[in-house]
């Protein structure tokens, strides 16, 4: 499973950014109001057709299908081929390709590539989350190192938040910690922070989908890192009524995490 998530992710990050180079494409506009672009929709027939020519037995839940939306199963897999989509077309580069293989309500094998930033992040077979480094080539992975999340210092704690979707609720919950540094970033790449460290704490005040989150859940879950509920702090699980998710959390052990 992951060699085939890594390998697809790839060749979906390749066509994207063959689109992402052209002089101008296509901007449609879903019945939910949000942006889609040829890319999204190329990314997700070579995602789709090597998902179930590997796993034909396996539920699938992609963003652009909407007949799968519909799909109840304990176990499944869950894709976005392109998160991140107002960054795309800004050309700010902080979008990824996901890709997420959730267990009883729980990601627990994951890929999250950023094309445009030469990143990509994995699960490994036994769980632990690596960044690979190098040319990315398709069939044999290259250098990994393990990432780990970090040992937050709560009195100079690093946030991550949105780029596009930050609002005043957002900056009023980050007020009630003390931040060292804030930054901002697109797309899954914020879990993708967390997880190796650069960021202690990623609040979400904001809509969100489960194919948005489940990859770099399971990212940053296999960097020893965890994903709550912003309301009363229990576990994000998955395979919710439409795949929407609540406000969330995702943070480092350690953050002393505030009331909502």
């Amino acid at each position: 499973m992951n060699t085939v998530f890594r390998r697809l992710a790839l060749e979906a990050g390749d066509k994207i950014m063959e689109i992402y180079g052209r002089d101008d494409f296509q901007v449609k506009t879903k019945s939910d109001d949000s942006p889609v672009t040829i890319a999204d929709e190329a990314a997700d027939a070579i995602i789709t057709a090597g998902l179930q020519e590997a796993f034909p037995d396996i539920v699938l839940v992609t963003e652009e299908q909407a007949d799968s939306h519909s799909a109840k199963a304990d176990n499944f897999i869950i894709v976005d081929p392109l998160d991140g989509t107002k960054e795309f077309i800004k050309r700010r580069g902080d979008f990824t390709v996901n890709i997420a293989y959730v267990e009883n309500g729980t990601p627990i094998r994951g890929v999250v590539y950023a094309p445009a930033r030469g990143r990509l992040f994995y699960t490994d077979a036994n769980g632990q989350s690596v960044e690979e480094t190098g040319d990315f080539p398709k069939d044999n992975p290259g250098p990994v190192s393990p990432v780990s999340v970090s040992k937050p210092d709560n009195d100079a704690l690093l946030v991550v938040a949105s780029k596009s979707h930050r609002d005043q609720a957002t900056d009023d919950y980050i007020g009630k910690y003390k931040v060292t540094d804030s930054k901002s970033a697109g797309s899954s790449l914020k879990f993708c922070l967390v997880a190796t460290g650069e960021a202690d704490l990623y609040p979400r005040v904001g809509r969100t989908m489960e194919w948005d989150t489940a990859a770099g859940h399971a990212v940053l879950a296999g960097a020893g890192g965890q994903v709550v509920r912003f309301d009363d702090h229990t576990p994000l699980t998955y395979g919710k009524e439409g795949y929407a998710n609540p406000f969330f959390i995702a943070y480092a052990p350690g953050v002393a995490l505030k009331p909502a």
